[in-house]
This record gives C-alpha cells, sequence and structure tokens, in this order.
C-alpha cells in the first residue's frame, strides 16, 4: 500500500512559499576542548563521526531516507516513496565558521541556513556540524520540515540523536534496502481507488487539506477540551490586534540566541507564590511575562503608539493529556498528548512588571482550566529529547490555526534537567528555530535544560532589522522583574489568585518537582 501523507502533511507542502520555509530547527553547542579534558579526553565530534552516528539513528525511522513524491495535476495526495539514491553526506553537511567564531557569528550562519527551503527531491532534512567555535566548540545546525514530523511516524532529527549518557550501547540497526519507487501508472491507479472508496478524503486533498480558519485537524484536536475549545472560538471571534509584528515577510531572516538562568524562573514563581497575597502563576507565566517585557521596550524603541490597553496576541501551543493506554506508558510515546493552541494576549500596554504577570497568568489559568495537565517529568522522560519534536507539533498547530487570529507564535518546552550527548559530546546548550509564516514577522522558541533556559528569536531579515533590540528588552525585562518581586512580593498586588487546578499548562521546573502546571516550554 502506498504511504499518502495526510491532508495537514500535504498543507504544509502546498502553503510553503519561497519566503516562508515550513521547517523547523534547531542550535545544539557542543562543549569544546576544556569540558571534554575534564570528562578524561572524550574524543570531539567530527564530522565523519557525526555521519555514522546519524546513519545508524535514522534507521528507527524510515521517514529520513523518504521523500515526497506528487501526483500531476494534484489528483489526490502526494505519497512517501524510499530515495533509492539516498546519500547521507548530502543531509550531514559540514562547515566552519572564522576561528575563533563567536555566538553572533554562528547565529549569521543558523539565519542563512534557515531561510532556504528544503530541496524536495531529497528527504526533508539536514544536519550541519559547525566547527571553530571559540573555546573549540561545536555546533550542529538541524533543519527538519514539517511534513516529516508528526510525533508518531517520526521525531525531529534532535530527538533522535542525544542520549543521557556518552556513546550508549545501541544496536545496530540492519540494513536498509530501499522498496523501488512505483511508476506513474501505479500511483494513478491508486488514486483512482482511493476516489471510489472515500471520495471526501480526495476532495479535501486536492483542496490542499486545510481552511483558512481552524482546520479539521485543529477542529479534531481541540474536540475533547471543552472549556479550552469555547475560549479559543471566542478569541478567534476578535481578530489580532494590530502590530508592528505584522508586515510583508521575505526569505532573508536574522536569528538571535539568548541564555538566561531558570533558577530566576523559579525564584519569580515562588515569591509570588509564597508572599503575603500569593498569586498562582507558573513558569511559563513568568516566562510569557519576560517577552512580553521585551517587546513593549522594542516597540517604544521604534516609536510606536503604547497605551494602557495596547496587546499582543501570542498564540501558544500547550500540551494536553489524552491519558495512556492500559499498556502504554505515557513516558514512552510523544503522541500520548495533544498539542492546541492557546492564545494570550500580552499586556505590552501595562508598564508594571507583576501586573503583567497576573494578567497572564489570569488568561493561561482561565484558559486551561478544566483540562488536564501533563507534567514536565512525563514529557523530559521520553526518550531522547522530547523538546525537539514538541516544538515541531506545536509549529503544526500554529499551521493549523488561522494567522488572523495571532500576531505571533511561542512555543516553550520543557526540557531534561541534566545533561545530554551527541555520541561522546556533552551539548551545553539548545535553541530552536521557529519557522515563520506569511505575514507574521517574528517567532519564538524557548527551551529548558539543565538549569537554564534558551532563547530562540527568529525573524525577517528587513522587518526586524532591530532584532538586538528585542533581545535586550527580554534581558532587561527578566532583569527587572527578578528585582521588583525579589524585594516587593510579600505585599501583593491586586490581580488574580485562586488554584491552577489542572490547567493543561506544562510546568517547566525540573523532574523531581513537576507540581506546578504550566505552558510548554521550548
Amino acid at each position: 500500500m502506498l504511504d499518502r501523507l495526510s491532508p495537514l502533511d500535504a498543507s504544509f507542502l502546498y502553503l510553503e512559499e519561497p519566503e516562508t520555509a515550513l521547517h523547523v530547527g534547531s542550535v545544539m553547542i557542543l562543549e569544546g576542548a576544556a569540558g571534554r579534558r575534564a570528562r578524561r579526553g572524550s574524543a570531539p565530534l567530527d564530522h565523519d563521526a557525526l555521519v555514522a552516528l546519524v546513519s545508524d539513528r535514522i534507521g528507527e525511522s524510515s521517514r529520513y531516507r523518504q521523500r515526497v513524491r506528487e501526483l500531476p495535476g494534484r489528483i489526490s495526495g502526494p505519497v512517501w516513496v524510499d530515495d533509492v539514491d539516498f546519500d547521507i553526506t548530502y543531509h550531514v553537511r559540514r562547515s566552519a565558521l572564522p576561528a575563533p567564531g563567536s555566538e553572533e557569528q554562528l547565529a549569521e550562519f543558523v539565519a542563512r541556513i534557515q531561510s532556504r527551503p528544503l530541496d524536495r527531491q531529497h528527504p526533508l532534512w539536514e544536519i550541519y556540524v559547525v566547527e571553530g567555535l571559540e573555546g573549540g566548540r561545536t555546533a550542529l545546525v538541524t533543519k527538519t520540515h514539517q511534513t516529516l514530523v508528526d510525533g508518531v511516524t517520526a521525531v525531529d532529527i534532535g530527538h533522535l540523536l542525544l542520549d543521557t549518557e556518552p556513546n550508549p550501547d545501541i544496536p545496530t540497526p540492519p540494513p536498509w534496502r530501499p522498496r523501488r519507487e512505483p511508476h506513474d501508472a501505479a500511483l494513478l491507479a491508486d488514486a483512482v481507488l482511493e476516489a471510489v472508496r472515500r471520495p471526501l478524503t480526495v476532495a479535501d486533498r486536492v483542496r490542499g487539506g486545510v481552511v483558512d480558519g481552524v482546520s479539521g485537524f485543529a477542529r479534531r484536536t481541540l474536540g475533547g477540551v471543552g472549556s479550552l475549545l469555547a475560549q479559543a472560538a471566542r478569541t478567534a471571534a476578535s481578530p489580532a490586534p494590530a502590530s508592528a509584528l505584522n508586515t510583508r515577510v521575505r526569505a532573508p531572516r536574522r536569528f538571535h540566541m539568548l541564555r538566561t538562568d531558570l533558577v530566576e524562573y523559579r525564584m519569580i514563581r515562588d515569591a509570588i507564590a509564597n508572599g503575603a497575597r500569593p498569586v498562582d502563576v507558573t513558569i511559563t507565566d513568568v516566562a510569557l511575562t519576560v517577552l512580553t517585557g521585551g517587546l513593549r521596550t522594542w516597540l517604544q524603541a521604534r516609536g510606536e503608539p503604547v497605551h494602557s490597553a495596547t496587546t499582543v496576541r501570542a498564540m501558544v501551543p500547550v500540551s494536553i493529556s489524552e491519558g495512556p493506554a492500559e499498556d502504554e506508558p505515557l513516558e514512552n510515546s510523544v503522541s500520548s498528548s495533544q498539542v492546541v493552541a492557546c492564545f494570550v494576549d500580552l499586556p505590552v500596554g501595562e508598564p508594571n512588571g507583576r501586573l503583567r504577570l497576573e494578567r497572564i497568568a489570569y488568561q493561561t489559568r482561565h484558559q486551561t482550566r478544566s483540562s488536564r495537565a501533563l507534567p514536565a517529568s512525563s514529557l523530559t522522560s521520553i526518550v531522547g529529547f522530547a523538546p525537539a519534536t514538541l516544538h515541531h507539533l506545536g509549529a503544526r498547530v500554529a499551521g493549523a490555526v488561522s494567522r488572523r487570529m495571532f500576531n505571533l507564535v511561542v512555543t516553550n518546552v520543557p526540557g531534561p534537567q541534566k545533561p545530554l550527548y551527541v555520541g561522546s559530546a556533552r551539548m551545553i546548550a539548545t535553541y530552536p528555530v521557529m519557522p515563520l509564516t506569511p505575514g507574521q514577522a517574528l517567532a519564538i522558541g524557548l527551551t529548558s535544560y539543565d538549569g537554564e533556559v534558551f532563547l530562540g528569536l527568529n525573524g525577517d531579515r528587513a522587518a526586524m532589522s532591530d532584532l538586538d533590540v528585542l533581545a535586550d528588552g527580554v534581558l532587561e525585562a527578566l532583569e527587572e522583574l527578578t528585582t521588583t518581586v525579589g524585594t516587593g512580593a510579600a505585599g501583593g498586588s491586586e490581580g488574580s489568585g485562586g488554584s491552577e487546578g489542572s490547567g493543561v499548562i506544562i510546568d517547566t521546573d525540573d523532574t523531581s518537582t513537576p507540581t506546578t502546571p504550566s505552558i510548554p516550554k521550548t
């Protein structure tokens, strides 16, 4: 039987444009020589070692050796076919920065690489091993198309490469033997047969698989969530506010990497929760508040009108626990959770950091109160590195919802709070690279890992020429909130209170204390 793309997967191909490539990326920075010596001289991860590692790991997922083939006239959906000429060295590429390469130079390299669409004549993924970073470090820059990663059939390439210990003993996969690619006549015959059996499905695929609005995928995903669906419908009834973030998007990109301390987010959360007038907030509420402060600074620096009622609407993908099957532990499957859309009006017009936090916390709690929480421990214990795949799922939800509903996407996924390794090399930082959609000049991803929070800001090169102003504003907002809450939390202020109940938001705290539900942290 032919392996046909689902309507949603096909839509990511149909809607992709040269200016808005629909792949999700990541930047993984690996330790330098000093770190290797401290661990008794483990070998560096060079290009040849990475090729061998990737070759072994993609044996777990046939998708990484398959390419997409479309039928003439799109009379039916495209299909996955084995790439009989698969060449792993085409996908695993070597590059370098002029030593000693800075993180600013790495960010510029990432911006150039991520702006280029993937070649559909090959499997839809690439990895660049970037040498020459300061301190002898190495970076892995990945690109994986949203069509490829669904969390069920295939997970992100970063999910496959990372381990909890150096060089674990993993069985070598059996040799790969590609199936012969079907001829056009066989594809057409299968399409005709499918048209007879399932005419409505074929009609959906011819239309491209999605409609402008909440697609069939999003409706099915939200269907069992009750109050979250109602809230999403109410949010969708009013379009997102006009914003400088929404403009024509071109192909060139800017990328900025921010590294912050998870302890600061926890301190802010705990200080407010334990104050004289406690307010229930989550780590993700704090992260969204910090981003709100950065956006406020950025808008003011541009001379944009910012008044008390000014907001920026963020679409924040959140994970909903469906509950594992009796014979399937939740930890063993990314698909044990659903990822749905939560809409948060970020109060950029509010000058007080604590009040911004309370307003955001009220919205997230209100939208998710009746849903089942999926604690961070359930995600971070998934074999491999779950955040890479969960960023993909978040991007898929964003693609299934009308862009008129929100100004930007913020994905926020919790990662493990212990070191991970690529081969023998320890990963010391990881930054997500979220794709831009037409008319939206900025996308933000956050990931917590090993005691830190890593932010990836991906922007249109022309529209976000001042992306560094936004980045500086985010750091200033975190410092301001830390100072304000640390000195004045005990007095409290008027705002929302109450219990988070069983909110859908994922807590991004470490896996030993997954007690406070919170939004997925990227």
